[in-house]
């Protein structure tokens, strides 16, 4: 720790480096507090969430410093937050990184000048990131920080920094204050703006270390500590005219910022431009995501894509009761009004034809997948959610429940159920994640996400879930049947002497997962004639007897033979309570290719009697 010295005549890179990891740890203690707050520019209550984790993708770098040259310290700073950056506020904060970072190229160590101007490009470069700039929202506090220090300097001469940080201290909390009063959403909800609070509290705890020698710790976080009172997320939740909280960078050699700018203003509102001309992030609210992805590629090489479904988060951040918030993967397949029902989240994987990514179901439906699957010659490649793709949502969900239930795909078949637990230990919010391993794909996987739902629409508790989840898991059973093999060979899966012999057999493969959760050929049908009649007793033969189930059947492109076939199960099976029939998504369609139909069979009681069930050891 700095002994308190409020006379300060530089900023070295070490002290840099160990202020701003400070001011960090401040705001991920707030965190809470920032999305509860949340009202501009939408609702969503992920202010706090996306600023700790845009912020916190630095502290590798701040940890780790020992170069004696702040401009370098600055310029990999602003790097790591472009790449990091999330939601509006994250990009917003990236750019006034930006700003100081090209304001101190080639500085040693800060000034009272040399700092001031830096703080004040950053607040110049935060104002132009944003198309259409707002007062009364964090603009409104960098812009007021940066005139604050300007005057400083030419008030008070060389030695000045540690005056300079504690007036512009008071004037950013007055310009907080103020934003209260400069927007109608924040008028109507009675609080400042969440984004410029953030702001402001990591400028105290910047300041707090360079002005006294105090060093805010990384906090351990809890949901309400004892008599510290954290207010409901406050304002009504919006009719949303754009539903994705869309981003993506985009890298090249020369970016044309203004036509990037002037492409993507058409799309959509919340706009942020982020960036140089060799790497831009790009922060946009639209309706069709691909849209963006369209367009960015236009100008450079494109990674990072997102979308955020800020209907969903609205679902999470009013009103909601839940003693839980239920996530899954997009290889589960479930019907788009169950997921509605019941406040489903979805981590997307993505999907490759050649150079082309798209985020399964986000920007490319199932239909869309199987015909662009059917003509296009470039073969389809998979890759599961990176863990920045579930620690984003892991966090802002678990900013706002107590406990997040994640229930994920077989790892037998994918890497996604480790990378959902590796997200999950590294989640630095209120509640805890839960990662479920589903022993299923697709449709069997989807059940069991809703069986979880449906246990927090009854008000169970986690410990009560998780122990109704178990059995679930093992009584839920799902099948597959593969009328074609090139797909599967066009994608590596499947030798091509083995569709040969398939073909010259009439044989017809059926996929089945086991209790280990192993997906894999384990019959045939021999011939075509009443295939799906021969499919539904085989599917039928092989679930264990049980008094109750449920059915769900998904298609690739093939929905009257998946209508047919829920009515030879529901024949065949007449215990089925409920059945779904929804359109298959790529987890095994990617192999199987249009025409491919999944049956997933589940014993099923409502959780509050498979509870008390299992209570009395019944």
């Amino acid at each position: 720790m700095n002994p308190a010295r409020h006379v300060i005549s530089s900023i070295s890179a070490a002290d840099m480096a160990a202020a701003l990891r400070s001011g960090i740890h401040c705001v991920i203690a707030e965190q809470e507090l920032l999305n509860r707050i949340n009202v501009f520019p939408v609702p969503d209550g992920d202010t706090g969430t996306n600023l700790t984790l845009s912020l916190s993708a630095t502290l590798g770098i701040l940890r780790h410093w020992h170069q004696p040259n702040v401009g370098a310290l600055l310029e990999q700073v602003a790097d790591a937050l472009l790449d990091g950056a999330r939601g509006n506020s994250g990009a917003i904060v990236a750019q006034f990184f930006q700003g100081m970072s090209d304001s101190a190229e080639g500085v040693e160590s800060f000034t009272p000048a040399t700092f001031a101007a830096a703080v004040t490009k950053g607040a110049e470069y935060a104002h132009d990131a944003l198309e259409q700039p707002r007062e009364g929202t964090i603009l409104t506090v960098t812009a007021a920080v940066g005139r604050s220090m300007s005057r400083a300097v030419y008030a008070t001469g060389a030695d000045c920094i540690g005056r300079q940080l504690g007036d512009a201290i008071a004037i950013a909390q007055e310009a907080l204050a103020a934003t209260q009063g400069q927007l109608e959403a924040l008028r109507k909800a009675g609080v400042v703006d969440a984004g410029a609070k953030g702001f402001v509290v990591l400028l105290e705890g910047f300041s707090a270390y360079l002005r006294d020698g105090i060093f805010c710790e990384e906090p351990e976080l809890a949901l309400q500590e004892e008599g510290i009172t954290i207010p409901d997320v406050v304002g009504e939740e919006a009719d949303l005219t754009y539903r994705f909280c869309t981003e993506c960078i985009v890298s090249g050699d020369n970016i044309d910022r203004r036509k990037l700018r002037e492409a993507l203003a058409q799309l959509g509102d919340s706009l942020v431009l982020a960036g140089s001309k060799k790497k831009a992030k790009i922060h946009i609210h639209v309706n069709d995501p691909e849209a963006v992805f369209a367009v960015a590629k236009r100008f450079g090489a494109l990674q990072g894509e997102k979308a955020d479904d800020m209907e969903r988060q609205q679902h999470s951040t009013h009103g909601d009761k839940k003693k839980f918030a239920v996530i899954t993967d997009s290889a589960a397949d479930i019907p788009d009004d169950e997921m509605e029902r019941l406040d489903i989240h979805m981590v997307p994987a993505r999907v490759h034809f050649g150079d082309h990514a798209y985020l399964d179901k986000v920007t490319i439906t199932p239909e869309q997948f199987f015909e662009e699957l059917r003509t296009n010659p470039n073969s389809p490649k998979s890759s599961q959610p990176s863990p920045g793709d579930f620690r984003r949502q892991f966090q802002f969900l678990a900013s706002h429940y107590p406990d997040v239930i994640s229930v994920n795909l077989t790892p037998t078949v994918s890497g996604t159920l480790q990378t959902a637990r590796h997200a999950a230990s590294r989640v630095n919010a209120a509640g805890e994640v839960h990662v479920v391993n589903s022993l299923n794909a697709s449709l069997g996987e989807g059940l069991i996400t809703i069986y979880a739902a449906e246990c927090a629409e009854a008000g169970l508790s986690i410990d009560d879930t998780l122990k109704v989840l178990d059995p679930i898991v093992r009584h839920t059973y799902t099948f597959g049947l593969v009328k074609d093999l090139q797909y599967a060979v066009r994608g590596g899966r499947v030798p091509a002497s083995r569709k040969m012999l398939a073909d010259l057999l009439r044989v017809v493969p059926i996929l089945r997962t086991d209790p280990e959760g192993r997906l894999q050929a384990n019959g045939f049908i021999f011939g075509r004639f009443n295939l799906l009649q021969r499919f539904a007793r085989y599917a039928a033969k092989r679930v264990p007897a049980a008094t109750r189930l449920r059915v769900a059947i998904g298609h690739a492109l093939c929905e009257d033979q998946a209508l047919a076939l829920e009515s030879m199960l529901k024949k065949a099976l007449p215990q089925t309570e409920k059945t779904y029939v929804t359109d298959l998504g790529t987890a095994i369609g990617v192999h199987g290719g249009p025409g491919t139909i999944v049956v997933a069979i589940q014993h099923y009681l409502p959780p509050d009697e498979l509870l008390a069930s299992l209570d009395s050891g019944a």
